[in-house]
Parts: structure tokens; sequence; C-alpha cells
């Protein structure tokens, strides 16, 4: 079997991730893990269940680990310190677009679920930071003639449908929410990144200082397609949530082809008639 391509240095994005919980703004550039913790805190609300045996996967355990009582808290690493069947919820926050292999990270969580146990998971995705992406790409292209890795890239929700699937889970489902936030400098974008953790990790990366020659020229294209209309600069950031059950025989079960005993026609109280012959 071949092993995935390394995305991350996971190093690196430990060393931003400490050196996050040491910056000013801290606290407040965690906005997208306080709007994760309130939606998955609805979200279970809903399933209506004492979770008695749950477990956190995430890089940031301060902010996480009091949203279940009792959770056991584990490193979102590429082995996850997870017990085969010893959980009935296991929540991985904030770190799996970050993984080497989301799969394997998805199939982990789930092994380390009991029968008809319940899998959450939050990660930025899709369009997240695309202006950033965008504006650092061309400006660097123009000032260097070179395109190197900078901004993470982000899944789409049809492909993290898709591997939920893959991993194995029961009546997979997966939605979204989009946040823009207006930021008055380029620098401001810049250090909400830093104290958010979420600063340059790619194993492919260069590995110097970005030149002042660039990072001028990133903020004259992003103020020339992404400004708002009081001046400030637009960055989008979307949340994905994954959710999934371990499978058990009492969970719903999708019929099989053929199977149905009732007609279409009948169901909605029209006649049938047939199709005309020749197309």
């Amino acid at each position: 079997m071949i092993a995935p391509p390394t995305l991350t240095d996971r190093p690196a994005l430990q060393r931003h991730r400490a050196r996050a919980c040491g910056l000013p703004g801290h606290d407040d550039a965690l906005f997208l893990h306080r709007a994760a913790i309130a939606d998955i805190q609805e979200r279970l609300l809903e399933v209506n269940r004492t979770f008695t045996a749950p477990a956190i996967v995430t890089g940031f355990p301060a902010v996480w680990r009091e949203i279940v009582g009792g959770a056991q808290v584990v490193d979102d690493s590429d082995a996850l310190a997870l017990t085969p069947g010893a959980h009935d919820l296991v929540i991985h926050a904030m770190g799996l677009h970050w993984a080497n292999d989301p799969l394997g990270q998805l199939v982990q969580c789930r092994h380390a679920l009991r029968p008809d146990g319940l899998f959450i998971a939050v990660l930025p995705g899709g369009r997240t930071l695309h202006e950033l992406r965008s504006s650092l790409a061309e400006a660097e292209s123009l000032v260097t003639g070179g395109l190197s890795p900078r901004v993470l890239p982000m899944a789409e929700i049809r492909d993290l449908g898709g591997l939920m699937q893959r991993a194995g889970f029961a009546l997979p489902v997966a939605d979204s929410f989009t946040q823009t936030v207006h930021y008055s400098t380029f620098a401001t974008l810049c250090s909400d990144l830093r104290a958010m953790g979420e600063t340059n990790a790619l194993a492919g990366r260069l590995r110097r200082f970005t030149g002042k020659s660039v990072l001028a020229a990133a903020e004259a294209v992003y103020r020339a397609n992404f400004t708002t209309r009081d001046e400030k600069l637009a960055a989008t950031f979307d949340l994905v949530f994954l959710t999934g059950w371990a499978p058990h025989d009492s969970q719903q079960q999708p019929l099989r082809p053929g199977s149905a005993r009732t007609r279409l026609a009948d169901a909605l109280g029209v006649p049938e008639e047939p199709l005309p012959k020749g197309g």
C-alpha cells in the first residue's frame, strides 16, 4: 500500500500552535472554534443522548476539553491515541484539514467508537481563505516569477462526505456554514492567522521569510479584488461539519433495489400512463 504524500510539517504546526497561545489576541482569534463549539453543542442536544465515554481529537485541548464532560482529549497526530471500541462519542475538532491522511483519521475514529456511537468532525474547508490564497499567488508570480505553497488547500464538502462513506460510517452527513470576516489591513489578517495557529505549516513551503515586496504586492492585489464598501478586506471562512455513526443493526437500512411494494403512481394519487412508443 502506497503511503499518502506528506502534506503537513507536524513539528512546524506544533510550534505555530504553541506560539499562538502566547500571542496577544489569541482568545479573540479563536472565534471559529467558539462558533464550532456552539454548533456542535446544539447538535448534541438534538441527538438527545447521554454520552458516557466521549473522546475529543484536537490540537487545541484548552479550548475543547470542556465541550463534553469527562472526555478523553487526544492530540490530532497521525496515529491517534484512541482505544478501539472504547467510546460512544468522538469529536474531531479543527484539525482534520492539517491531516496527512484524512481518510486514515476518519477510520481511526470509527474504530474507536462502540456500535451506534456518534462521530462529529469540524474543520475549515471549501473556499476558506480563497482571497488570501489567490492574492499571494498572484503577488509572488508578479514579484519573483515563481509560485510556492503558502495557504493550505481546503477540501470540498462533497469530497469530505465521500471520505466519510469510505471510512465506513453509517448515515453520513456533511454540511457547512460560511462566515466572512472584515479586516482593516493585510497585516491584521496575518496577525489573526498567527494567533489562530493557522499559519503556513505545509511540508513543501519555502523555508525562508516572505519578502516585504511580495507581502506589499499581495496586499495591493487583495485590495483590488476583495475590498468591501467600507474599504475593509474580506476573508472567507467555511466551517464544514461531518456527522456519522458506527454501524449497528438498530439503524435505518437502505432498501434493496427492486424491493418497493408500492407503485409511484399510487403514492402520488395519479393515473399511470404508458410511455409513447418510438421515443
